[in-house]
């Protein structure tokens, strides 16, 4: 007996220092997906011409409006374009050869170089929702979103490993005042990660200021000649752009940062109900706006947006991970490439109220489409509930862990002489087991992507350790992630300036709630 408590000890602390390696926190980002997989195309040639010639009729004889922007007309009639009161009809061939200068692909640089993004070509950035007034946890409920909010999904997305991106109004914090609460927010982004980020496009003050910010940041020449931001420009489908988004566009298109030029697609209500109608409709909005930023500044980086959702023809409501809106987006991303430019759309789609099966479902299948379609940012990639108008901290986490497939399902099938594993089914024969084979003992670690939130423990164990279901393990991840939060470091004197900045800005206006 006396030889056995050693042995027992040391098997002991091989446990323990197992449990305390799979349970500490690694602050670590995975780099953005490079696909090694085909994209998933629907449309045929003949149908790809189709829908290219119908857009082209489209901004030639019907015309898209530009809305209280009289130098936006005037750059147009400059280019040749047709105007007619605040319609503007682009002649056939015009926009395609004012979007021939925008670029194929782009860096987005974060403040930690090894974390910028290569958007365009095969890569996949995944960035977190964006723009619900409302959050929800477990313990709080539903309830109108603060700044303490924000911030804390800020560091959630520090913490994701899966996520390449730390987005931009993740959610809205309704306790700031709004022509002043992108100050903070883009502080948080600035300060509380070192992640790329999204700028402000609520009015072209608060574009500007997101440049002069990042000014600080970066530093005023490199952000001249380099990219630091990607900020979402709205079509108000269908087709007409207004002052505001077009004002936040111009300002980011004269200093070089990246635009995605997105039309606001709910099938049935701001475009036709049929796929192709609706793709002749997303296609012309998104060339007037990609070509109108070349006007602004040739070879300015812009992204060819599509945010689909198809319609409950009863209630009116949104509906998501619906064949129809997959339709759309793999026809969307097959438009993209032919145009060079790089695909934005997708999401972890859902509509349903709370992080359960019906948003698994929708959120799994739009995010397998995002990966199909070829998309190459994308935005709502975790945290999306209620149709957008809720950020949840449960689905969050839940999302941002499921990213981790993607990344598995793009590498693709390797076909090494290590992957082949001859090796292995020599060493193992007929009626034999892989588990101890020194293939699998050299691999094992690799071989498989593992959730940090699902429980795969037997009955008896899940059963004793409460019962718990994906949500309340979702809620002791987060927790867990808030626990474990270390800022990335920041040079103090460039901390200091930022928080100036914004305190000065704040300082020079009244609050404005409305």
């Amino acid at each position: 007996m006396a030889e056995e408590t050693p042995r027992r000890r040391g098997r002991s602390g091989g446990g323990a220092s197992r449990r305390a390696e799979r349970t500490a926190v690694k602050i670590e980002t995975a780099k953005y997906i490079e696909r090694n997989i085909p994209n998933y195309e629907v449309l045929s040639e003949e149908a790809l011409v189709v829908i290219e010639t119908n857009a082209e009729t489209v901004l030639a004889e019907i015309g898209v409006n530009f809305v209280d922007n009289p130098a936006a007309l005037q750059r147009w009639r400059d280019a040749g374009a047709e105007i007619d009161g605040e319609r503007v009809r682009i002649p056939r061939g015009l926009a395609r050869k004012l979007i021939s200068t925008a670029p194929s692909e782009f860096t987005q640089h974060a403040r930690n170089p090894e974390k910028s993004v290569v958007i365009g070509g095969k890569n996949l950035v995944c960035a977190p929702v964006y723009g619900p007034p409302f959050v929800r946890d477990a313990e709080g409920g539903r309830r109108y979103a603060t700044i303490a909010d924000f911030e804390k999904f800020v560091k959630l997305a520090y913490m994701s490993k899966w996520l390449h991106h730390s987005g931009g109004t993740v959610c809205e914090p309704t306790d700031i005042p709004v022509n002043k609460r992108h100050l903070d927010m883009l502080l948080a982004h600035m300060t509380l990660s070192d992640k790329p980020f999204m700028g402000s496009v609520t009015d072209p003050s608060r574009a500007q200021d997101s440049v002069e910010m990042c000014e600080i940041l970066f530093g005023k020449e490199f952000v001249q000649n380099n990219t630091v931001m990607t900020s979402l420009i709205n079509i108000n489908s269908p087709m007409t752009f207004d002052d505001v988004m077009m004002g936040a566009l111009e300002v980011y298109a004269k200093n070089n940062q990246a635009c995605i030029i997105s039309p606001f697609i709910v099938g049935g209500a701001m475009a036709p109900v049929s796929v192709a109608g609706t793709l002749t409709q997303v296609l012309a909005e998104v060339m007037a706006g990609i070509a109108y930023s070349q006007l602004v500044r040739p070879g300015a980086p812009v992204i060819f947006g599509a945010f689909v959702s198809s319609i409950d023809m009863n209630s009116g409501a949104p509906t998501f991970g619906t064949p129809e809106a997959s339709l759309v987006t793999y026809g969307a991303g097959q438009l993209a490439r032919r145009l060079g430019l790089p695909f934005r759309s997708s999401g972890s789609f859902c509509g349903s109220k709370l992080p359960d099966a019906q948003a698994a479902y929708e959120t799994a299948n739009s995010l397998n489409m995002g990966l199909l379609s070829g998309v190459n940012f994308m935005l709502h990639s975790c945290g999306w509930l209620e149709g957008g108008l809720v950020a949840s901290f449960e689905k969050f986490v839940m999302d941002a862990d499921q990213l981790g497939t993607l990344h598995g399902m793009a590498k693709g099938v390797p076909m090494e002489e290590e992957d082949q594993a001859m090796d292995a089914i020599r060493e193992v024969g007929p009626g034999g087991h892989y588990l101890g084979c020194a293939h699998t003992q050299a691999n094992f670690k690799t071989a498989f992507w593992k959730s940090e939130v699902f429980d795969y423990k037997p009955f008896e164990t899940w059963d004793e350790e409460g019962a718990r279901d994906t949500t309340a393990l979702a809620t002791e991840r987060v927790a867990h992630l808030i626990a474990h939060y270390k800022a990335p470091d920041l040079d103090p004197e460039i901390h200091a300036a930022l928080k100036a900045y914004v305190a000065d800005k704040k300082a020079s206006m009244s609050d404005a709630f409305g």
